[in-house]
C-alpha cells in the first residue's frame, strides 16, 4: 500500500444468522466510511441522541423504534442520507431455510463466510486498506472473525490489490456505526418478513423507501454505492 491509501472502517453486524433460528429471513450488512471521518461521524450521532433527549451512551437499535422514540429514528435516518462519506450495503436472503448445503457439499458456516464476502467484495476499491468491526453476537463471534480473516485476506489479494488491516469483534453499545447498521438492516428484515406490528417501524421504512426512490425489498442497481442491496436467491446463488 502507497502513502496515499485510503483507509475504510467497516461496521457490519446480521439478523438470524444461525441454521436454525428463526425467522429464516436473514440479513447482513456493514456501514462504511472513511477512518479520517469516523470519529465526527460517531459525534454527531452521539449529538442527535442528546439532542432528543438521550444519554449519548444509550444503545440505538431496531428493536427500540416506537412512536415515542421516532422522531429520534427519522432525524438519524435523515442524517445519514445527507452525509456524503457514510454508506450502507446489504444481502438479503429471503429463507434460509429452503437452503440445500448437501447439494453443495458445504456447511452452513461456509456458507456464512461465502455470504460476508459477498456483502463486503464489491465495497473493497483499488490501493485502498480496510478495517473490519464485527458486532459481538456469542461466544463464537471470535472465531468467526478470526475465519473471517483469514478468507477476506486471501480473497483480498485477487481484488484489485486492496488490503485487510484488521477484522475486530466489537460490542455494539461503545461503537455508533455498529449500531446504525443494526436500525438498517433491522428495517430490512421487518419490511422483507412483510410485518407490520409497528406502526412507527411502518412510517420508518415508508421514509427509507422515500430516500432510496425504490421498495428496500428488492435488490438495487449494482452501481448503487449509498446504499446497495441485494436480494439474493438461493437457486441461483445470485441477486434477483
Amino acid at each position: 500500500m502507497n502513502s496515499e491509501s485510503i483507509i475504510y472502517n467497516v461496521y457490519c453486524d446480521e439478523t438470524c444468522h444461525l441454521e436454525s433460528t428463526e425467522p429464516h429471513g436473514m440479513v447482513i450488512g456493514a456501514v462504511w466510511c472513511p477512518r479520517d471521518s469516523s470519529r465526527a461521524i460517531a459525534d454527531e450521532m452521539r449529538e442527535l441522541k442528546i439532542k432528543h433527549g438521550f444519554d449519548s451512551r444509550r444503545e440505538m437499535k431496531w428493536t427500540a423504534v416506537s412512536p415515542a422514540k421516532l422522531p429520534f429514528y427519522m432525524d438519524i435516518l435523515d442524517w445519514f442520507f445527507a452525509r456524503a462519506d457514510l454508506n450502507f450495503r446489504a444481502i438479503i436472503i429471503p429463507d434460509k431455510g429452503i437452503l440445500d448445503h448437501q447439494s453443495f457439499h458445504q456447511a452452513h458456516h461456509i456458507w456464512y463466510y461465502k455470504m460476508f464476502y459477498d456483502l463486503l467484495k464489491i465495497l473493497f476499491r483499488p490501493d485502498s486498506l480496510y478495517r473490519i468491526f464485527i458486532d459481538i453476537k456469542d461466544t463464537h463471534s471470535g472465531r468467526r472473525a478470526e475465519e473471517l480473516r483469514k478468507i477476506l485476506g486471501h480473497q483480498s489479494n485477487k481484488l484489485e490489490n486492496c488490503s485487510i488491516e484488521i477484522v475486530q469483534n466489537v460490542r455494539s453499545h461503545e461503537v455508533q456505526q455498529i449500531q446504525l447498521t443494526d436500525l438498517l438492516i433491522g428495517a430490512l428484515s421487518y419490511a422483507n418478513r412483510r410485518l407490520r406490528t409497528s406502526q412507527a417501524k411502518l412510517e420508518f421504512i415508508q421514509r427509507f423507501t422515500a430516500h432510496l426512490a425504490r421498495p428496500i425489498t428488492e435488490s438495487t442497481p449494482a452501481s448503487s454505492v449509498k446504499v446497495n442491496l441485494l436480494r439474493w436467491d438461493p437457486e441461483r446463488g445470485r441477486n434477483v
